[in-house]
């Protein structure tokens, strides 16, 4: 049913401006400044020949043939296009109402996944990692219309629905226990090792290309406690053999200390937050090649927005328990070299306001290169599309934006993008 609403949505909304298919032309784009965060430096005056929406090859700046197309940026830093790595696209935002996802249709659903797609992409996130939606399959939709032209929006990898325990981070809780949750927003409940199998076969049967797996409480859901461990070692191996032989991966969504080294042992590729992460922790993630994708930004948009608009206490308690825990986490896996991505929980906070983590991870310990790297290289490597997105060395998908400035000085920088391109169209 979501396929048809969703597609039916889309076309209403942004099929007269979505972009046509790859463009056949060759065209250049003339960069004042490019960011290289493969080598991890900023060339001056460079010239991007663009063959069929992938970038052919990076020349000193000079005159293009005649009559050839010209994106002329010379005026700006030019970047890859951004990447995050966590965020909700096909859903709604977050409110004081803990029943609020009870209250939307799969067809508002719909239109708010592709309003919130194309805002994505406008802020100069070509490619994203959405990590799940109540209503099972709506980023599966969103994505293949999104690949179909049907609506402007970034790249991106589906999981379908959360993997989690009955009553656990990834059910909708906190209300009434006479209220029937449509059986759309259980897709992924499990009761054992045994279940978490079959589950997320049925993800990965129904167009999944990751799994996400709820491996402790949430900081906004009621009734279950950020630093609790809810599915077993066992279920979340169970999860990754099954998208070991898919030729797929699994993260986790983890908290507490205990819940995290669980799903690292257990074999997931990354923790999503990693909050109360321990030392020993951080070692097993170092050791592991595992990486951690933690939102640093977002603590602050919940004590201060969240306080305003009346969210429930135990929200604001667990976030007040988990924000500087995790800046202090994310300090030591800066100065460990832990791998670490780029991801922001958007939906928690508008969309669109994606790029103001990049301030806070500088804040935190990194450099702004190093952030950049977080949002581009490394980030297309957990998503294993290093070969595709995440830089613009030739080969690479013609995503980019421009930027006023220098971000490796200022990251700050990010957060105004002039320009954006995917795959050769320029959309912005």
């Amino acid at each position: 049913m979501i396929r048809s609403l969703l597609a039916a949505a889309a076309l209403g909304l942004v099929a007269q401006t979505a972009p046509t298919s790859a463009q056949a032309e060759t065209l250049y784009v003339r960069a004042g400044h490019l960011v290289d965060p493969e080598a991890g430096t900023v060339l001056t005056a460079r010239l991007l020949r663009v063959e069929d929406g992938r970038v052919a090859a990076i020349l000193p700046d000079g005159p293009v043939p005649a009559g050839a197309k010209l994106v002329d940026w010379s005026a700006f830093t030019v970047l890859p296009g951004l990447i995050d790595c966590h965020v909700h696209l096909a859903d709604t935002a977050q409110t004081a109402n803990v029943a609020e996802p009870l209250l939307h249709s799969p067809m508002e659903i719909a239109y708010l996944g592709a309003r919130n797609a194309r805002t994505t992409l406008m802020a100069g996130f070509t490619t994203v990692h959405d990590v799940g939606s109540f209503r099972a399959f709506a980023d599966v939709e969103l994505r293949d219309a999104i690949n179909r032209g049907d609506v402007i929006g970034p790249r991106m990898q589906a999981v379908g629905a959360y993997v989690t325990t009955p009553g656990g981070g990834g059910e909708v809780t906190g209300f009434s226990p006479e209220v029937r949750v449509p059986e759309d927003m259980r897709a992924g409940v499990v009761t054992d090792a045994a279940n978490a199998r079959a589950k997320v076969n049925y993800l990965f049967q129904h167009g999944a290309d990751s799994i996400k797996l709820i491996a402790t409480g949430a900081v906004l859901a009621s009734g279950t406690e950020a630093g609790q461990q809810e599915l077993t070692e066992d279920e979340m191996r169970a999860a990754v053999e099954v998208a070991a032989a898919r030729h797929s991966w699994v993260t986790a969504h983890a908290h507490g200390a205990e819940g995290i080294k669980a799903a690292i042992r257990a074999g997931v590729r990354s923790i999503e937050h990693a909050s109360l992460i321990d030392d020993e922790g951080l070692a097993l993630a170092k050791a592991k090649g595992v990486w951690l994708d933690m939102d640093v930004y977002n603590g602050d948009y919940i004590a201060e927005v969240g306080r305003r608009e009346h969210w429930p206490e135990n929200y604001l308690r667990k976030n007040d328990e988990t924000t500087d825990a995790q800046r202090q986490a994310f300090r030591k896996a800066v100065k460990l070299g832990v791998r670490l991505s780029f991801g922001t929980d958007a939906s928690v906070y508008p969309h669109g306001l994606n790029a103001r983590q990049f301030a806070y991870m500088v804040r935190w310990g990194m450099t702004p290169m190093q952030a950049i790297q977080a949002a581009t290289t490394s980030a297309a490597a957990l998503l294993n599309w290093s070969q595709d997105v995440g830089a613009l060395s030739p080969g690479h998908y013609a995503d980019m934006i421009a930027v006023a400035g220098d971000p490796t000085a200022d990251v700050r920088a990010l957060e105004s993008v002039a320009h954006v391109m995917k795959g050769g169209e320029v959309v912005r």
